[in-house]
């Protein structure tokens, strides 16, 4: 476009104007418009720029690109996400890790079809067995409160406390059995809120929402290891709640290696 041989009558729409038409570019920030008023996304000043939809927001209010149309940065309005990289990643993407081998989970010590609780992070150095009376009920999801009686040792190193509000992207888990015979097996990710304040409730956990499930996993044995992908149901946990693993075995032919990762990122 160019304005050469054009008088200003048509061509004043095309023209961009600062919201100060006196000033021009101050130490304020204004709002850049068309010359017939319309106004843009954009506020300017000496000093600043922002960019603030208009009318309405979308998943690309900012997007910068390479030569090929790749998009490198994008901000979305939309889902309040900030993206970048080839991939479109969230810029504070994290991973937990919930894990137990099949020497420490012990599962012939537990009950067939009860929901137990997977140590987070490598913490887990007690069997699974030995929380056996902190089971987690035997319905389809976990059961929603815990009261803690002489097994706050055990229990605290399956708990991921939240220090920040995040939303859950992801849950992948393997397990794999150390017997010829395997299990139907399930698991699921919970969260919980947590009673902090020192006192014999300490620890007590309620209100829990599965965050994640998996469907049943037919396990065979040990010819083979398990993947599976959860189903995200809750994805977004608020500061303050404790987030667990569980996993549950429909019989006890075997002890299990489990591996779950958690992709989240902050919000």
């Amino acid at each position: 476009m160019s304005l050469i041989g054009k008088t200003i009558a048509s061509t004043v729409n095309g023209i961009v104007i600062t919201e100060d038409t006196t000033n021009g570019i101050g130490t304020s920030l204004g709002q850049i418009k068309s010359g017939n008023g319309n106004s843009s996304s954009l506020h300017l000043s000496d000093d600043n720029l922002k960019v603030t939809p208009e009318n309405d927001d979308t998943t690309t209010v900012i997007s910068d690109t390479d030569k090929d149309s790749n998009a490198l940065l994008t901000v979305d309005s939309s889902n309040d996400l900030v993206k970048a990289g080839i991939g479109q990643h969230n810029v504070n993407t994290q991973y937990a890790h919930f894990g137990i081998s099949n020497a420490d989970s012990a599962w012939a010590g537990c009950l067939a079809d009860t929901h137990y609780a997977v140590p987070f992070g490598g913490m887990g150095r007690s069997r699974i067995n030995t929380i056996a009376n902190l089971g987690f009920g035997t319905g389809t999801d976990p059961a929603t409160t815990l009261t803690i009686s002489d097994s706050a040792h055990d229990i605290v190193q399956c708990y991921w406390y939240i220090n920040d509000d995040i939303t859950v992207d992801a849950v992948k888990w393997w397990n794999s059995a150390d017997a010829s015979a395997g299990d139907v097996v399930r698991g699921h990710l919970m969260s919980y809120a947590a009673v902090t304040l020192a006192g014999a409730t300490s620890g007590d956990l309620s209100s829990g929402t599965v965050v994640a499930s998996s469907s049943d996993v037919t396990n065979a044995g040990y010819e083979q290891s398990y993947y599976n992908s959860m189903t995200i149901n809750s994805a977004d946990v608020d500061a303050g709640k404790v987030i667990l693993f569980m996993f549950r075995a429909d019989s006890v032919n075997s002890d299990y290696t489990i591996n779950a990762t958690v992709k989240y990122h902050l919000r």
